[in-house]
Parts: structure tokens; sequence; C-alpha cells
């Protein structure tokens, strides 16, 4: 990949002599020889060689989410690129400069192309239409059979050697695509997905999801895998090798929810990237109520048991140490000095283990990965555990007080570290929708009898690589 240079990720620190780099999502810590630490102090100042051993050196960094590869150039342009589009009920507005395929998913009214008034309903209509200058193909399907199926339909018909998925309620700025192109200058990336923020409007609900949308994955590139800090993209907005996810099959047409987030997992479990790329930022049109709103959130949270059936342990609600997870049980439980004394073992043997790391950061990691056990702690009561945890604070009083902080304390942190109120105005909604998610997660658990979403995953830190 000449021509191409690397962000680092936000998480990268070489402490010490230079030799050891600890990044990535999840963390990992990558020891390094002198030859190879010569070369990424050249890569932090944007000065490395651009041959192909580097970069076959800086792959490792990319697979692990702690480099993110900037590409001068790809090999493709608007012109390689269908857009389609799965429409039920709501005409999409047509984006600019591209080929487009609409799927009407069997529409009561049939959807009709703005110039016509007749459609022809029959299962499936084809034809082709020019509007502005652009070429648009109208399909439609004699039943509705969901997004996942429609999408199928506009793949088949796709004859450029990449296809972007794109919703009717999402709005794509002129310049949405050329960030995405770029990154097809590496072969194994088969997906990339811009940033999908909410849109502003007038209402309340419209700037609630602004700030607290769960398709906004954030301002930060990544690497797109399960269990790392971007572990899914919505089917808003994707840009893809057609070719490849042919060959995978395509979108899951058992999956009415979730079809997405499986289809990028089969990719990566293939072996091919996928990149979250929020330099292209597209917008999401608001739900227009707070039911609607909830029931799109119940919808979400169906669908992880049928994921985890396909995915075993992807679906993990918190992924941390087993030893902060005891510290944090104890404080819990009303045991602060043995919290204290667990948190303060597991920093000592994280220091002896790390022998080539300065104390001091193998205490500040320490202490990071509590804090954050804390909070995936919290989120996984108030998102998926919290019909228990109810009952628990109903029998047990001793409960109550650490449901309560689970409840409030992420949106007090929150509201302290920007200087604002909104986050505590923001929070009994963020807690109801989040209620909704983990009211769908049972009901999926139990209509498939498939646990894995209720169920944390222990694991030992630091995972190593050389480098």
């Amino acid at each position: 990949m000449l021509g191409t240079h690397y962000r680092l990720d936000s998480s990268w620190r070489r402490p010490g002599d230079g030799t050891v780099i600890i990044a990535g999502s999840p963390l990992r810590l990558f020891r390094l020889s002198t030859g190879g630490a010569q070369v990424i102090a050249m890569l932090e100042v944007d000065a490395a060689p651009d041959t192909a051993s580097v970069h076959q050196l800086f792959d490792r960094f990319v697979d692990a989410g702690a480099l993110h590869p900037v590409h001068e150039r790809g090999p493709f342009t608007a012109a390689d690129v269908t857009v389609v589009i799965p429409a039920y009920g709501s005409l999409p507005t047509l984006p600019e400069g591209v080929r487009v395929i609409v799927v009407d998913d069997a529409s009561p009214t049939p959807l009709a192309p703005p110039e016509t008034t007749s459609p022809d309903p029959a299962p499936p209509t084809f034809g082709d239409h020019v509007m502005a200058g652009l070429r648009v193909t109208w399909l439609r399907h004699d039943m509705n059979r969901g997004p996942a199926a429609a999408r199928n339909t506009g793949l088949a018909a796709v004859t450029t050697p990449l296809v972007a998925f794109v919703d009717t309620d999402v709005v794509l700025p002129p310049d949405w695509l050329q960030p995405l192109l770029a990154h097809f200058a590496d072969v194994r990336v088969a997906l990339v997905a811009p940033r999908v923020a909410g849109q502003p409007g007038p209402s309340w609900l419209a700037g609630f999801e602004v700030r607290n949308s769960p398709l906004d994955l954030g301002a930060e590139p990544a690497r797109i895998a399960a269990g790392t800090r971007v572990s899914y993209v919505p089917a808003a907005a994707l840009l893809c090798r057609a070719a490849t996810l042919r060959e995978l099959g395509g979108f899951d047409e058992g999956m009415r929810w979730g079809e997405d987030v499986d289809l990028v997992w089969r990719l990566t479990d293939a072996a091919h990237r996928c990149r979250y790329e929020p330099v292209s930022t597209v917008l999401h049109r608001p739900r227009p109520t707070l039911p609607a709103l909830l029931h799109q959130r119940f919808g979400y949270g169906r669908s992880a048991a049928s994921l985890a059936q396909r995915h075993p342990g992807a679906l993990a609600p918190v992924r941390m140490s087993g030893w902060s997870a005891l510290s944090w049980l104890l404080l819990a439980a009303r045991r602060p000095w043995l919290a204290a004394a667990v948190a303060g073992g597991t920093a000592a043997a994280l220091a002896r283990k790390l022998h080539d790391v300065p104390p001091q950061e193998s205490a500040r990691l320490a202490g990071l990965g509590h804090l954050a056990a804390g909070r995936q702690f919290a989120q996984a009561i108030v998102r998926v555990w919290w019909p228990m945890a109810l009952v628990l604070a109903i029998v047990c009083r001793t409960a109550r007080l650490p449901v309560a902080a689970a409840f409030i304390a992420p949106s007090a942190m929150d509201a302290m570290r920007t200087r604002s109120m909104q986050p505590l105005v923001d929070a009994p909604v963020l807690a109801l929708e989040q209620m909704a998610y983990g009211a769908g997660v049972w009901t999926g658990v139990v209509a498939l009898r498939e646990t894995g979403p209720l169920q944390p995953r222990f694991t030992n830190w630091p995972p190593r690589a050389g480098g």
C-alpha cells in the first residue's frame, strides 16, 4: 500500500525506552526490536520510509486497531459505485453522481419514481429511469421480505465493483463518498462505513438523538470487529466490494434486525478488513416520537440472541479482567477495603508482568482498567441485566445503592467531564431507551433459548503481539 500514511490511535503510548507500545482495541502490548523501534519513532513524526517492508510491519498494528491507514487515493471513483436503497412506505432522497437501485419491499402503496404516477405493481417490477441525469433502477418485491432481502435483491442487479447500501432515512452530503473510496486502495478492505450522526431538528427528541444516537460511533477512525471499540456499524450507510458480498451470500435474510452486524462479523471472520471512517459523515433522520424510538431500540436488542447463535461470545455484555470484576463486586457488597486490596494487588501483579514498562505506566493502566470495568458493569446493569438488578434491589436492601449508582453515575460523570448539565437532563430518556434494548434482549433470549447476550466474558491482560 505505497502512498499510504498512518494515524495513531488515541490509545497509543510508547513508554520507557520506546521498545514497548501499548495501543489498540482491545488494548494490546507490542514489544519491538531496536530496528522496529526506530521505524516506529519515524512513524510518530510522519517520517517513516514508504516501503513494502515497512507497510508489512505496520499491518500488524492496523489489524490490532493501533494504527489507522490514510490513503492518498484509491483505485475507484464514483463511477464504480451503485447505491442500493431498500424502501418501504416512503420514497428515498436520491443521491447525486452515482447509479441508484431502489428496491420497494412491497410497500402497501407501491412506490413510484418521482416522474411517474402509475407504477406496475407486478412482482417484481423492473424499470430504468433517467432523472436529472441520474440512472435509477426501480425494483419491487411482491411481498415484504425485510431489509436484508431488499438489499440482496439490489445487490444481484449491481454491475459495478462497489455497492453502497443507504437507508431511506439517511441524508447524504455531497462529499460523503470520496473518503470511503480511498480505503479500497487496500485489497483486504471489503467494507467501509461513514459516521452516522443524528440530523439536527427543532424537537427535543431530535436533539437527544444528536447527542445519544447508538448509530453514531464517534469521531475517531477504527477497525470494525467484535469486541473492539467499534464492534459493529449500521447498514444505514455502507460501501462494500460487491463481489466479496456475493461470495459471502450477502445479508442473512432470516434476520429482520441485526443483519448488518452479522454481515460485518462474517466479513471479519473471513479475514476481510472492515473500516470505520468518520471523515465521511452522513445524517440520520430522528424517530418522530419516543414510542417509535423505543420500538427501534427494542428491535436492536431482540437481534442479540440471534447474533449470539451465529457468533458465540461476540455479544458479551461485559469484557474485563476477572480481578476487576471481583473488585467492583466487593465494593457493591460494601467491602471497600477488600475491594481496594484486590485492585491494589492486581496493579502490583501487572507491574511485575510488565517488567519493561515504567511502574507509573503500569499503575495508570491498572487504574484505567478498573474504571472502565466499572462503567461496563453500570452499562450492563442498565442495558441488559436490569430485570435481575431491579428484582435484586427490591429483595436486598444492600443492592439498592449499587443499582441506583449504575443508572445515575455514568451520566453524572459525563456531566462533570463536559461541564454541562445536558447529560443529566438526557439521563431518564437514555435509561428508558437502554431498558427498551434490554427488554428486546430478554425477549430474544427467551424465544431462542440463547443466553449468550447475558453472559459476561472475563479475560487476562495483556494479550501480546510481536513487532
